[in-house]
């Protein structure tokens, strides 16, 4: 009575357990990849981010190696730092569900390093805003692909940019 035996449903759980750990630590190490590729392509050392973050250099270096998941606090820090956005950040690390359209080109967007952090902001935000003014469209009367006169009265600018 004193020792109790795990039955085959333990096991079982367990197995599972391991299973959802490995796709977890996946994902962390693809995040803290995805950070360091981000970090040497901005030509910073691990010193300097972990500084500019706000964060412990040995702590940078652990979740860069898929050794810690950083909170979202701190995700935040890094993409200021690394002057990227927080989002990118989110969804990589699993707190935030990747959208099923234009990820790829914000992703290439927001890699674009010939980029000020501005001017990257500025074009994801159009894009969204492009994808926002097309879902409408489709989700609404037949108004033609929005390129004719008159618009759609979206408030957006897009045209007057020039």
């Amino acid at each position: 009575m004193s020792a109790v035996e795990p039955g085959p449903r333990s096991d079982d759980a367990s197995e599972r357990a391991s299973d959802a750990a490995a796709g977890a630590t996946s994902a962390i190490e693809d995040l803290g990849a995805f950070i360091r590729e981000r970090r040497e392509s901005a030509r910073l050392s691990l010193r300097r981010l972990s500084h500019l973050a706000g964060v412990s250099n040995p702590y940078l270096s652990q979740i860069e190696r898929g050794l810690r998941k950083p909170s979202a606090e701190i995700l935040q820090a890094i993409a200021k730092a690394l002057e990227i956005s927080s989002e990118s950040l989110y969804v990589r690390a699993g707190i935030l569900e990747d959208r099923p359209s234009g990820p790829d080109v914000e992703q290439a967007i927001l890699r674009d390093v010939a980029l000020t952090r501005a001017q990257r902001d500025a074009l994801v935000e159009l894009h969204r805003s492009f994808l926002r003014a097309n879902a409408a469209a489709s989700a609404g009367p037949d108004v033609g692909t929005g390129g004719g006169r008159g618009g759609s009265g979206t408030g957006d600018g897009a045209g007057s940019a020039a």
